[in-house]
């Protein structure tokens, strides 16, 4: 299904793609990021906030150490203060990087167990289709929040990952 360069790509363009947002983002108050826009999770801020934590949540799967702190309830809330999510959103963007360059063919065979909060049982699937599912999940969101950002006059920049720079 994939190999590791797939993984290396794609946590390249979460971290541009990820840039671009935030920066269009920074043109915005406080105000208008937190503005219910119709999202599932509401606001840009919120979006992006239950992204940077499902990213902590696939991390502490794939990688290990702590799950966050707050369940996928609270996930739209997971850090408050705009600097504090851009913050951890560029650390986060970091750990996932160094992740999928520590990725080998063997890394990627196999399945993944974890438990889900949502479902509320223990979810077992192919290690390749759970690192497929961590960055569709993050386009997905971000194109959530690409829409609400345009709808409120900020211009993000294209997120068509031929574009992304490469070298």
């Amino acid at each position: 299904m994939i190999d590791p360069s797939f993984a290396r790509t794609m946590a390249r363009y979460n971290q541009w793609q990820n840039q671009n947002l935030y920066s269009a983002a920074d043109a915005l108050s406080d105000e208008e990021r937190r503005k219910d826009r119709g999202a599932f999770f509401k606001s840009i801020h919120a979006t992006l906030n239950h992204l940077l934590w499902g990213d902590h949540m696939w991390l502490s799967r794939f990688a290990g150490g702590p799950q966050p702190e707050c369940s996928l309830d609270d996930s739209n809330a997971f850090r408050a203060e705009w600097a504090a999510l851009k913050a951890d959103r560029e650390q986060t963007d970091l750990r996932l990087i160094d992740w999928a360059d520590s990725l080998d063919a063997a890394a990627l065979e196999g399945e993944l167990a974890w438990y889900s909060g949502l479902l509320q049982r223990t979810i077992t699937k192919p290690k390749q289709l759970a690192v497929v599912h961590i960055f569709n999940h993050q386009t997905h969101h971000r194109g959530q929040v690409h829409a609400m950002l345009t709808a409120a006059g900020a211009r993000p920049h294209g997120t068509d990952l031929a574009m992304m720079n490469f070298s």
